[in-house]
């Protein structure tokens, strides 16, 4: 079964451990306010990719895997993709190569669940841990990412935090108190709170789309801390 993809990153060093063939999927039901890859959102954008390709891509690249690299699938939202994807992953296992998964958990299916205990890593992005302000921030329901986060929490799969940190947003030491209630009980083995930035607000202007995070700003160093 084909993939849709938006692009390919060699030799990627910040997703997930090592050096890794990083797979960026197109198609995301978010609609996040801070989001630097609005490119990403159409389902029927990007190329269409064979399952044969990626696997190319991987076997050429894993002599510079080393022992902790791998291939991660980011997006957009992966899930999306879970049933032509679930196969892919059970192959590169079959080369013994570490895959990673970066998610938003925000869709719940016995599909997506497969596939999350397929992966050896989940890249857990967290928007934004009150229901209301995940409703604010990305357009969605909450409902479906509690059910996953759930999951991930029932199987202990390992996962790392990722949230992307502004004023206005989730700086605050009591919006840190919700981070740190929201993931309670995740398998974390590793937290990166990343600092709000614009570089993709050109992205914006070029589709003709409305950014919404004109409110946000920097934090500190502090404020990064969780």
């Amino acid at each position: 079964m084909d993939l849709r993809v938006h692009s390919y990153e060699s030799f990627g060093a910040v997703d997930g451990p090592g050096i890794r063939l990083v797979v960026f999927l197109q198609g995301c039901p978010l609609r996040c306010l801070f989001c630097h890859n609005p490119d990403t959102w159409s389902p029927s954008g990007g190329q269409v990719a064979q399952a044969d390709d990626i696997l190319k891509r991987a076997r050429r690249m894993r002599p510079y895997f080393g022992t902790e690299g791998g291939v991660t699938f980011s997006g957009g939202e992966p899930l999306l993709q879970a049933e032509a994807l679930l196969p892919i992953v059970k192959v590169l296992h079959e080369y013994d190569i570490h895959v990673a998964l970066d998610t938003s958990g925000a869709i719940d299916t016995p599909q997506t669940r497969a596939l999350l205990d397929e992966v050896d890593l989940v890249l857990l992005d967290v928007k934004h841990p009150n229901a209301d302000r995940f409703k604010e921030v990305t357009g969605l329901d909450q409902t479906q990412t509690r059910q996953i986060f759930n999951y991930l929490r029932e199987t202990q799969k390992p996962v790392w935090i990722r949230q992307v940190v502004a004023h206005e947003l989730n700086s605050t030491d009591e919006e840190k108190a919700e981070t740190r209630e929201f993931i309670k009980g995740l398998n974390v083995q590793r937290i990166d709170r990343l600092p709000y930035h614009e570089l993709g607000v050109h992205k914006y202007e070029e589709l003709g789309i409305c950014y919404r995070g004109q409110g946000l700003s920097i934090p500190t160093a502090e404020e990064l801390k969780l």
